[in-house]
């Protein structure tokens, strides 16, 4: 199998008419589209206008009706931007190979998968937990990846449940718990949200009010892959480490002794990002304000704009995928990285 991920430029949160014009060009085939991720401007109103936008175009291709698309394809509308982030969407594309597999490595590969409908009694409890880890095992399983350890980043997208974080909360764990991360049997209902010494490295999770289940995208390398892009991840133990920044790098096979060359930063496809600059008060011993200033009810959208600059300025990119959860999702005031890159012609 063929995977690729092709970014595309945002005018507002309504425009894909960058995926348009591929679908005419024919250069994209609408039933090759897997899974959208799109980091965009405004509110959950915002993030809906988004989504519908994408469902009545790909209707049209797809002859089906909108309700059906939505069941069909995840969508991650990642809402909210700040400082330099740039609105862009990244689509997820999986074809078969014609070219059979020409090398003898793993290559970039993903899989999607879905939850039941939630009820509301589950959403933030054991049960998500459970069902959570049973979507990234099959997830898991329709991407050809056979080890935990090709696992790089798992994106969830999950129905809002008390303020999102305990949704939130569920779905990292059900991560870690597929990823084996996390034994299920250290998980109570607890743990949930406040022991966070449970979490996984691999997890990227938002949640909203158009999702009624969790919807999950596993990438990593298989075997299985012909394509030519590679994933990597790594762990900034905050939002200032750019060593760990350079790991994540140098697992997806860049190695650079300060700085990406050029070259380098063409070869990158896209970067996936957790940041977590808001989950703690202080960075290095010194304190920041994103809690206590006037700006502090978007302390999340501060926490990506920061990951955004330092990524950005090593990658010479503002197209980066960044979403910010402190709930199980790495160390408390950690960046979890995951760069997709273009494997250079040998």
């Amino acid at each position: 199998m063929n995977f690729q991920l092709i970014r595309c430029d945002m005018d507002h949160p309504g425009d894909v008419s960058a995926l348009k014009e591929l679908l005419e060009k024919e250069e994209v085939k609408a039933e090759s589209i897997k899974a959208i991720i799109a980091q965009t401007e405004g509110d959950g109103y915002a993030r809906g206008y988004s989504t519908l936008a994408f469902q009545v175009l790909l209707s049209e291709y797809l002859d089906m009706n909108h309700q059906e698309v939505f069941d069909t394809i995840p969508m991650m509308m990642i809402g909210k931007t700040g400082g330099l982030m740039t609105p862009h969407y990244t689509l997820f594309i999986k074809e078969e190979s014609s070219e059979g597999m020409p090398f003898n490595e793993k290559r970039f590969a993903f899989g999607v998968s879905s939850t039941p409908v939630l009820e509301k009694e589950q959403i933030g409890t054991l049960a998500q937990v459970d069902l959570v880890a049973d979507a990234v095992a099959k997830a898991m399983e329709e991407a050809g990846i056979e080890s935990l350890d090709d696992v790089k980043c798992v994106e969830v997208k999950c129905p809002w449940g008390e303020g999102g974080a305990l949704a939130k909360a569920s779905s990292a764990l059900g991560v870690a718990v597929a990823l084996k991360e996390v034994n299920r049997e250290e998980v109570h209902e607890g743990s949930i949200n406040n022991d966070h010494s449970l979490y996984s490295t691999k997890a990227s999770v938002s949640a909203g009010q158009e999702q009624v289940a969790a919807r999950v995208i596993v990438m990593g390398n298989s075997n299985k892959s012909s394509s030519n892009l590679y994933i990597g991840a790594g762990v900034m133990e905050d939002a200032l480490d750019l060593q760990g920044l350079k790991s994540a790098f140098l697992d997806a096979g860049i190695e650079a002794e300060a700085f990406l060359t050029e070259d380098q930063q063409q070869q990158i496809v896209n970067v996936f990002v957790n940041a977590g600059a808001d989950a703690i008060g202080k960075v290095r011993g010194r304190r920041h304000t994103m809690h206590t200033d006037a700006l502090s009810m978007h302390s999340g959208i501060l926490a990506k704009a920061v990951a955004n600059a330092v990524v950005g300025s090593y990658v010479g990119e503002t197209r980066i995928l960044c979403s910010a959860g402190s709930e199980h999702q790495g160390p408390q005031g950690s960046n979890l990285v995951a760069p997709v890159v273009r494997i250079a012609q040998r």
